[in-house]
């Protein structure tokens, strides 16, 4: 298992997806079966396509910062720094399962809105 290509693979299969393009994503980089912990979203690869292109389709103007990254045995760590429209701010940390043959199979994330005002200076990302 390569720890660095699928931290790269990581980052382009999300990066795809939120840009608007999550059946180039789930060719690319995703196995036959794809076990979805989030709530919103269904288990296969049809769910996160009908997903993304819902999400793209309500909010096509969003951007995204990879702010870390971490690998470790057949997982990876995504951190990352979201803006909608709105200015509405979101931290992100995402972790997927790869396959032995690097094709990414499961996937869990935690999502919390930043806030306008916080009791420190310190970023969420």
């Amino acid at each position: 298992m390569n720890l660095d290509q699928n931290k790269k693979n990581a980052i382009a299969f999300y990066k795809m997806a939120y840009e608007g393009n999550p059946v180039q994503a789930v060719a690319m980089y995703v196995g036959e079966d794809y076990i979805q912990h989030n709530p919103m979203v269904g288990d296969g690869p049809q769910a996160f396509i009908a997903y993304f292109e819902r999400m793209q389709k309500e909010f096509p103007v969003k951007t995204i910062e990879f702010v870390r990254t971490i690998a470790e045995g057949d997982l990876v760590a995504l951190h990352t720094h979201q803006v909608w429209p709105d200015e509405d701010e979101y931290v992100t940390m995402d972790f997927f399962r790869f396959s032995d043959d690097g094709k990414i199979v499961e996937h869990w994330d935690s999502i919390q809105q930043i806030p306008k005002t916080a009791l420190n200076a310190n970023k969420m990302y």
